[in-house]
Formats: C-alpha cells, structure tokens, sequence
C-alpha cells in the first residue's frame, strides 16, 4: 500500500511525476493549473530532475522534443490557451515519435475565456490539434486519485508506443482536494536504443526529425504512424461503468460531468428511472466498439452526452452509435459546471417524447 495523503489536484499530478521517474520538467504558468510548477519547484532541491520555467508555451514544447528525444522522462502541463501555443510542436513530436506527457487543466475559452472549469478542449485534444495526421492518447481523469493513476500511465503509454500523451482534466479537478493513495517512488532506468544521445564507439548517432522532402518519405512515415494508431486502439480502450446492466437510459460523460451525472443515476434509479453512466476513461482511441454493442440492444431507448461545451464528445457518440439509437446532448458552457437535478430533468422530458 502506498502513501495516503489529502491533496489538490495540481500537486498530487506533480508529485506522481516525481514518484514517476520524472527527469524534466518544462512549462509556463497559467492559470488554473499553475500549482503544478510551483509544487515541482518547491520539491526540486529534494529530487534528481530539471525544471524550467520557459519564456512561452512555444519554448516549453520545443525543450519537451529535445529532452524527450534525449530519451528523458518529461512533462509539461498547461491551461487551455497555452495549450493551443504547444499543438504545432506536439504535431513535431508525434512525428519524430517521441514519448512525452503533457496535461492540459482546461478553462471556459474560446479566447482567454474564463478560468473556470470546462470540457471544451475535447475536439483539440482527440482530433489532432495541430497539423497533419496524428494522435495523441487522451486520459480523461475524474478524480484527484485519477489524476495520480494516470500519470503513471500516461508515462508508461508514452514509453510503449513512443508518443505525446496527453491528461484532459479540468481547472475543477486541478484545484479540488482529496483524498489520494501515492504509490511508492519507481526507479526509472530508461531503455531508448532511438535516443539521440550522441555517437559513440558502438553506435552512430540518431537522428529524430519530423521532415520528410520526398512525398513517397513522408506517405512511408505516416503508415508507421497509422499502423501504430490502429495498434493503440486495439489495445488501450478504457473506460468505466455504472448501473449499465439493465439501464435503458445510458449517460456517456467524462471527466468532472462524470461525477455529476453519477449522482442524476442515483437520483434517477431512486424515481424509478433506469438510467446507467458510461464513462471514457480515455477519449481517444474512444470506446466506439462499447458503445456500438450497447446500441444494439433491444433495451436501449437513447443515449445522451452530458458535457460541459456546446458539444464535442457527442460527435464521437453519435459516430459509435451509428444511427440504431437516438442521441441527445446537454450541454453548459463558460465554465459552468450543470448540476445533477437540471440533467435529471431534460431526461425525463426527453423520456416523455420518446
């Protein structure tokens, strides 16, 4: 059993980094994730890694590719808006196949927005961000505990596959406090023959680019990419369930919704309504086969995603479910968090036109 400790979201997410083998740590504070950074700086001295304050988002990602193709364990972290700064590097990264974790604690926007809570970064995140054809792995926490959890994955993914991940969390979860079982500090002693770590007597150097002139080099690139996209969705689906068995009602949300919309299950179960929660654990690849299977069944009278944008994960919904069931969405923008008896109540009167 590891150590238990009550903690913020943003601090437990930097101290698993440490405990994770972390060996870099490159970002810029914005708001409302910037507690990561500064509990990483204020736990330096005690530890063995590097951390830098970068003049930008740009430089972050940018020192994120050449320490994660030195073969270091690194991380970033960021908010919505930097966030957006970092996709052409990220685009870089994914290219040159290089594992790095990055988490993005997500604000109301479009624009500077607000630094409340919100979802509305799900299309950036699962649909590429920057440039060209690529993936991240998307983690969707919904808890301090998964916020723990999923560094620890996030690096062991980025390691197995050689690619960005990132953690879409929220500025609510960043800032909440809870409870957290930390697992005891890994030695991390990183096996990367494709590092650039220099040339040497037994060995020529690597070389780690994202440039290819000839289209035949560049198509070549993106099959290695593709075959490795279709391996991570075969292998690395994830996700968590509530009262599904016999529900003919499910709610798909992620996340902080996710919370939320467990409570409108109990509250729903109690007035006789059979509505059960389906919760992706990672965002992409989605868990589209699930979700398909369920709208198969008889049982099954509508799906609906609850989220807090003006709709995005239930793009994803609608593709898995195909068109055999209908699909509903509620939605609250701005960083406002929807409130569990609100999302009973437009399914019950979705219940009555059904």
């Amino acid at each position: 059993m590891g150590e238990l400790r009550l903690m913020k979201g943003n601090e437990a997410l930097g101290e698993a980094a440490i405990r994770a083998g972390l060996q870099g740590y490159f970002g810029y504070p914005i708001t409302p994730q910037s507690e990561v950074i500064e509990y990483l700086a204020q736990q330096e001295p005690k530890h063995n890694y590097v951390l830098i304050q970068a003049e930008s988002e740009l430089a972050a990602v940018n020192m994120m590719y050449g320490a994660g193709g030195a073969g270091a364990r690194v991380l970033t972290t960021t908010s919505s808006p930097g966030f957006s700064l970092m996709q052409e590097g990220i685009s870089y990264i994914a290219s040159a196949e290089i594992p790095c974790l990055f988490c993005n604690v997500v604000r109301g926007g479009p624009g500077l927005g607000t630094i409340q809570p919100s979802q509305s970064d799900y299309f950036q995140s699962t649909k590429g961000g920057g440039h060209g054809d690529y993936h991240t792995i998307v983690l969707a926490p919904n808890s301090v505990q998964e916020m723990v959890d999923f560094v620890y994955l996030g690096f062991e993914l980025a390691d197995k596959y050689r690619t960005p991940v990132t953690i879409l969390t929220d500025g609510a979860i960043g800032q909440m406090m809870e409870k957290v079982e930390l697992p005891d500090p890994i030695e991390y002693k990183p096996d990367k023959p494709w590092a650039t770590t220099g040339k040497t007597k037994d060995r020529e150097r690597n070389i780690l680019t994202s440039l290819y002139i000839q289209s035949e080099d560049m198509e070549k690139k993106n099959q290695v990419l593709q075959k490795k996209y279709d391996q991570i969705k075969k292998n690395e689906v994830r996700f968590d369930e509530y009262k599904i068995k016999d529900a003919d009602i499910i709610i798909v949300s992620f996340g902080l919704t996710s919370r939320v919309t467990r409570k409108t299950v109990d509250m729903g179960r109690k007035k006789g309504m059979k509505v059960g929660l389906f919760r992706p654990q990672t965002l992409w690849p989605f868990p589209w086969e699930k979700l398909e299977q369920y709208a198969e069944e008889d049982r099954i009278k509508f799906f609906i995603s609850v989220e807090m944008n003006a709709g995005q994960m239930v793009e994803d919904v609608k593709l898995a479910v195909c068109g055999k069931k209908p699909v509903h969405f509620y939605g609250r923008m701005g960083g406002i968090v929807p409130a569990h008896d609100e999302i009973y109540n437009h399914i019950q009167k979705l219940s009555e036109k059904e």
